[in-house]
């Protein structure tokens, strides 16, 4: 008992060892580091998710944008060859191939220049009258090419010609996307184009999104591989694209994938710093297993840990809801102290130099500075703005910055840069306004101006003086040099007369080689002139293109508001009728507008619309004026000279309406007429005689002129020998290489040839050596002279002379006196012709006078 009053009580429990405690602590340990481990894996994974669906979405618009612009630039091309006074007059009042596609102006630089595949040219009955196909004339029709009818495109067309609207559509062509523009064609505000009223023509053109060039398209938006969806491939970026009656395309590409790259690099990296804790940590355990401080270290290493772990999850958490580029980070004065290595990669700098600086010198916003910005919205989560920053190579490039306020201690966000997509969409905006070639406005901006001066009642009250400029001799330019020549001629030009115009002036590009100068403010008349004549100057000054010295000169047509018009269309249709009075006074000069013109206008087009009408219902007839041969007084031939009886002004000379077939393009239909009535009239004379019929320098241009002339012989039955074309330099003088073909083509019929009007141009001596003539005519003003002035018989004699030395037939034109007729004899001139010989005569008395010399 005693005992057992000493005995002790219970021993507290024995504490556990050091080895025991690092054994559950590391076990703890482990287990919380797991825990973080698995955490972090699963954010990276989420927020690398995060960046992998942004990308996506931002390919998604790219994808729209890139269908976009090029639907953009399709139209503004397909725009300058629709509202074209040009296109109207050769590809709808008629279809014109010379002028659409062996000269290019709506043919195979389509292809070649812009990659069109198909281009069409849709009649006012619907129906497919001209067609090239990747860069090659067919004759297929567009609704037999496209697989589909076209009336819908080309209504929708038509409804928007009166605003000068382009329609556009993409469609489906054997599951292939395609981008499809139609154009009505109209003369816009040429005053020279005569229309009908039949409903326009209208340009169909297609432009076939095949692989290569979705390919291409993606590529100038950052996107790799752009295709139509392939329904085995699941494993790209799709976007949804719009087509026509509710239709779609799946567009796929293969896009990045910024956040599988991140997992690359972040996760290995946390599996290896966890291997190096838990390794130190074995380490220091094995160590330090008595040892408190050890201990005590260990539970603050792993209390670091948590706090690095925690603070990484947040970052993640945070990119992961605004994604972005590269990452930044401030404290609450706004000076960096984190930013992400994609920083360094998107802008060239080291991060290093930025990390305590303010935020606002990184970055620059367009008012007020980035810091105040978000000061100045605190409390509305994720903010989002575009800002500037300056690269690596100091060039100022545009980021979308987007933010959020961490409590009191800063702010966290994330940068996109837009550099690429805001310069394509002012490139965009630009083209929509300006002229691709010259850089100038163009007629859109130019009607913007004009609206803007001339709608506003306090500005139209100040004048405007309008000056419409058109390229003298500028198509041959194109035709002999192509047009790339054209295309840099037209450059200089435009930069020559950009240097005329003042800030608050404008000069625009309208058309193929037409420009307008508007002049704001009072300018004297005087003013005006010296401005057109240092115009014209410049632009007559030598251009130097490959060694080429190109001249072209302008005529100008000037409009003044408001006294000739207050409203833009009047003014711009007022100029152009003054350019085309200066073009027809002799070009490179300028003329103001007056009512007379307009008169004067209205009055040519009822004189067109007259001959047209007597083309077709026999107004017209011919004369003839013998031709005889000299020596002998003996008849030898007879010229054709057409007249048209008009109803109202009566008997018409040539003069009064020639002319206006060669503008309007009815000198082939009068050509035609005339050698078909003479050729049929000549076959009834003696077949000693010859019938000489006048050829237009204009007929030479359309390339038909053998096969008429080839034809006109079949009806008649006329021997090829007897008939004579009559032709002028000017031939010669404005495509010498196509006239000398098309003359040996009609050698090879076996017409003869004669050079009219001869002694009058400045190179006649080596045409008559190169060209295939078989006679040449003095002209009228040497032969009126004879008696009166010595050098003008001298002339003469060197010129038969000339022509016997070229075995040429000479003939003389308008001998009026008999002392005329014995002088020409006195220089053994062969032929003669004029009133003292005969006078013009209709048919009847033509068939007389050949009985009366029959009977002789």
């Amino acid at each position: 008992m005693l005992k057992s009053s000493f005995t002790s009580p219970a021993s507290p429990a024995r504490p556990a060892s050091s080895t025991a405690l690092a054994q559950t602590s590391l076990v703890t340990f482990c287990a919380s580091l797991a825990v973080v481990f698995a955490l972090a894996v699963a954010l990276s994974l989420y927020f690398a998710h995060g960046l992998d669906r942004t990308e996506r979405v931002q390919g998604q618009s790219m994808v729209q944008k890139s269908i976009e612009s090029e639907r953009r630039l399709l139209q503004l091309t397909i725009k300058d060859y629709s509202f074209w006074g040009e296109a109207y007059r050769h590809l709808h009042l008629k279809v014109d191939m010379e002028w659409a596609y062996v000269r290019e102006n709506f043919g195979p630089a389509l292809y070649d220049d812009f990659g069109y595949q198909a281009a069409f040219v849709i009649g006012p009955g619907n129906r497919s009258v001209y067609a090239v196909i990747d860069g090659k004339y067919e004759t297929i029709a567009a609704a037999d090419w496209l697989g589909r009818p076209v009336d819908e495109w080309v209504a929708a067309a038509r409804a928007l010609a009166d605003d000068e609207k382009v329609f556009t559509a993409l469609t489906s062509l054997a599951g292939t996307p395609a981008l499809v523009v139609a154009a009505a064609i109209t003369p816009s505000t040429d005053p020279t184009v005569q229309t009908d009223d039949r409903p326009p023509s209208v340009m169909l053109v297609v432009n076939r999104l095949d692989p290569q060039r979705l390919q291409a398209l993606g590529e100038s938006m950052g996107l790799r591989g752009l295709r139509v969806a392939r329904t085995d491939d699941t494993t790209v970026a799709h976007a949804l694209v719009a087509a026509e009656h509710g239709t779609t395309f799946d567009m796929q590409w293969d896009a990045a994938r910024p956040g599988r790259q991140m997992i690359i690099v972040v996760l290995p990296m946390i599996i290896l710093a966890t291997l190096i804790i838990l390794g130190m940590t074995w380490v220091m355990l094995r160590r330090n297993t008595r040892a408190a401080r050890a201990l005590d270290g260990s539970h603050e290493l792993l209390r670091d840990s948590q706090v690095a772990l925690a603070l990484s999850e947040s970052r993640f958490r945070d990119v992961a809801e605004a994604s972005s580029d590269w990452i930044w980070e401030t404290d609450g004065d706004g000076h960096v102290t984190y930013l992400s290595d994609r920083f360094e990669t998107v802008t060239g700098v080291g991060k290093a130099q930025w990390l305590g600086i303010s935020i606002d010198d990184l970055v620059e916003l367009p008012q007020g500075t980035l810091l105040a910005w978000l000061r100045g919205n605190p409390g509305q989560g994720n903010l989002t703005t575009e800002c500037s920053y300056m690269d690596v190579h100091r060039q100022r490039r545009t980021a979308r910055i987007a933010a959020r306020t961490i409590g009191d201690q800063g702010f966290r966000g994330t940068a996109t840069d837009v550099t690429e997509e805001i310069d394509a969409r002012r490139r965009v905006e630009y083209l929509s306004r300006h002229d691709v070639l010259t850089g100038l406005p163009n007629r859109s901006q130019l009607r913007d101006y004009l609206e803007s001066r001339l709608e506003n009642a306090l500005a139209a009250r100040q004048p405007l003086v309008m000056l419409t400029i058109d390229l003298d001799r500028f198509k041959p330019v194109n035709d002999l040099l192509g047009h790339a020549t054209g295309d840099r001629v037209l450059y200089q030009i435009g930069e020559r007369i950009r240097q005329c115009v003042r800030s608050q002036d404008i000069v625009a590009r309208v058309g193929g080689d037409e420009f307008v100068m508007v002049v704001a403010g009072a300018v004297g008349h005087a003013e005006i002139e010296a401005l057109c004549r240092r115009l014209i100057e410049l632009i007559e000054q030598v251009i130097e293109v490959d060694d080429q010295d190109i001249h072209v000169s302008a005529s100008i047509g000037i409009a003044v508001s408001p006294g000739d018009a207050a409203h833009a269309p009047e003014l711009l249709r007022y100029s152009d009728i003054a350019l085309y009075e200066a073009k027809a006074s002799g070009r490179g000069t300028w003329r103001f507008y007056d009512g007379d013109m307009n008169e004067r206008i209205i009055e040519r087009r009822r004189l067109e619309s007259d001959l047209r009408y007597a083309i077709k219902h026999g107004e017209l007839c011919l004369q003839y004026q013998p031709r005889f041969r000299i020596a002998d007084g003996q008849m030898v031939g007879a010229e054709a000279l057409v007249r048209w009886q008009h109803p109202q002004r009566g008997l018409l000379a040539p003069d009064a309406f020639i002319p206006i077939a060669e503008d309007t393009g009815l000198i082939t239909a009068l050509g035609d007429w005339v050698m078909n009535a003479a050729c049929r009239q000549a076959s009834q004379w003696p077949e000693e005689l010859f019938v000489s019929v006048n050829v237009s320098s204009k007929e030479f241009q359309g390339g038909q002129l053998v096969e008429r002339v080839r034809a006109a012989l079949l009806r008649s039955g006329l021997t090829a020998a007897r008939l004579e074309l009559e032709v002028t330099e000017s031939v010669m003088l404005e495509d010498a290489d196509n006239a000398l073909t098309l003359m040996r083509a009609l050698k090879g019929l076996g017409v003869r040839l004669a050079m009219d009007d001869f002694g009058t141009g400045y190179s006649s001596l080596s045409y008559l050596r190169t060209f295939p003539f078989d006679g040449l005519k003095i002209d009228r003003s040497f032969v009126g002279r004879l008696g009166d002035s010595q050098p003008d018989l001298a002339i003469i004699e060197a010129v038969i002379g000339l022509g016997r030395a070229l075995s040429l037939t000479v003939t003389a034109e308008g001998v009026e006196t008999l002392e005329q007729l014995q002088l020409l004899d006195s220089v053994a001139c062969d032929e003669g012709q004029g009133y003292y010989l005969s006078r013009p005569l209709d048919g009847a008395r033509f068939e007389e006078l050949l009985l009366a010399s029959c009977a002789r």
